[in-house]
């Protein structure tokens, strides 16, 4: 596991922009079965995600008209009950961290995964969350 020293401040840029945090297959499981859309993010101390997947997805929430239901994250290496969850709920899709996945009454809708996001801006990532937040949210 990472230490939290580290984790914490990359955590704090989601969380405190209004993200829940899943900390247990617990709370995944009540995030999800909820009716409705929910964003969640797969976050990683990894430079592409520092770089541009957290940045990202908050341009993308604080800017598209269409937004989703909720929002959650799960630190990768830190949350591991949470994150191995999550990924459950990814398949047929390998683990990748960072990762973004959006879901709509449940159902894996739209994600982008850890090769999407290497050597994109975040403003490229935002343009593609707010085009799957207009077709889903």
């Amino acid at each position: 596991m990472y230490p939290e020293e580290i984790v914490i401040p990359m955590k704090e840029e989601l969380t405190e922009n209004g993200f829940e945090e899943l900390l247990n297959a617990q709370d995944v499981d009540e995030t999800l079965k909820k009716e409705g859309t929910a964003l969640v993010v797969i976050n990683s101390v990894c430079g592409c995600s520092a770089g541009t997947a957290r940045p990202g997805v908050v341009m993308a929430v604080a800017n598209s008209a269409k937004k989703p239901d909720r929002l959650a994250t799960s630190f990768a290496g830190f949350d591991v009950e949470a994150v191995k969850s999550i990924r459950e709920h990814l398949m047929p899709y390998p683990p990748s961290s960072p990762s973004i996945a959006l879901f709509k009454d449940g159902k894996l809708v739209h994600f982008i995964e850890r090769h999407n996001i290497e050597g994109r801006s975040a403003q490229m990532i935002a343009n593609n969350l707010s085009a799957a937040f207009e077709q889903y949210c």
